[in-house]
């Protein structure tokens, strides 16, 4: 059966769609943390440019993710996902036959394109080594899904994106800002790519049967929905045992300064009732795919509102001189 089609929609409405605009957060939220890393330990914000790193990094973002719909209807991946949710499953837009696929990839290197040009310039106002970690994050978020790469169907793909979501982007918005990287922006790099991770491994739920079905073989699909729980909770009591040390613990002092992260990050901590609840929802839920999508959307909030969190305890330390 053919999935029925839409009702019609704007030029603007669709493409918003397409790039998947509501998950680009998890390109903001590492950006604003490394500036507020950098704010803290230099004194200093460059506006501009923490600007134009954040158009870099949406443009880039919404490429990988046009792609990635793009490559996901070539195996047949989401032709065949009974269970598409706002979060998992591809848009459908390809398979509903309101943008083809041609077009889709067309938008995706145009988006790669545009990124790699401010990278580029980025590069050459601040330094090469904002190239190298542009071209690495670029290229696992292309990999993620096309080539004989195809990370997601390998197993690896959401611990590459966790990667390139983490420290590689911490690291490179860091970078832009202070032209050095230091020993506390690595730490502070590390809950949020856990999370992003969370994000994706959580979405293979309601995607195991399509998963399953094409060869997808990420942790979900290999262990088995109940038996990969455990890799769920482990990446949310992670990120909090680590958001805890970081502040907590003195921290390694070296040529890159300290690691340790000011006691305001804790703030980062307001969100562990809503992890709980999200591990209380796929414990009751893992094999509905219909019943688990409020811990999917709940893990996105998580992501959004720790990140956030985290850097506002940054900022108000640098503030407060503490």
């Amino acid at each position: 059966m053919s999935p029925t089609p839409p009702p019609p929609l704007n030029p603007v409405t669709k493409w918003v769609l397409a790039a998947r605009a509501p998950f680009l957060t998890a390109v903001i939220v590492p950006i604003v943390i490394a500036t507020a890393v950098a704010r803290y330990d230099t004194g200093m914000l460059n506006w501009p440019l923490f600007f134009l790193t954040l158009l870099g990094g949406i443009l880039a973002h919404a490429g990988a993710n046009l792609s990635n719909d793009y490559f996901d209807d070539k195996t047949g991946n989401d032709r065949v996902n009974r269970y598409r949710s706002p979060f998992s499953g591809g848009t459908g837009l390809i398979q509903a036959g309101v943008i083809p696929a041609r077009q889709v990839y067309a938008a995706a290197l145009s988006c790669y394109v545009a990124a790699a040009a401010i990278g580029l310039y980025l590069a050459y106002l601040r330094g090469w080594p904002v190239l190298v970690l542009m071209a690495a994050g670029g290229l696992i978020g292309f990999f993620y899904t096309a080539g004989p790469a195809a990370l997601a169907y390998r197993g690896l793909g959401e611990y590459f994106l966790g990667l390139a979501f983490g420290p590689l982007l911490v690291a490179g918005a860091y970078y832009v800002q202070t032209q050095t990287f230091s020993a506390r922006m690595w730490v502070a790099s590390v809950p949020i790519g856990l999370l992003v991770t969370a994000i994706l491994y959580i979405n293979q739920y309601p995607d195991y049967e399509a998963d399953r079905a094409v060869g997808k073989n990420n942790a979900v699909v290999r262990m088995g929905r109940r038996q990969a729980l455990g890799g769920y909770y482990g990446l949310l009591v992670a990120t909090y045992v680590w958001l805890t040390l970081a502040a907590v613990l003195p921290g390694a002092a070296g040529p890159t300064g300290s690691s340790r992260s000011p006691w305001a990050t804790l703030l980062g901590l307001l969100t562990v009732p809503l992890a709980a609840k999200a591990m209380g929802v796929a414990a009751r839920h893992h094999d509905d795919p219909r019943a688990i999508l409020p811990a999917n959307g709940m893990t996105i909030l998580i992501h959004l509102a720790t990140g956030l969190l985290q850097s506002a305890g940054f900022f108000i330390a640098a503030i407060m001189g503490v």
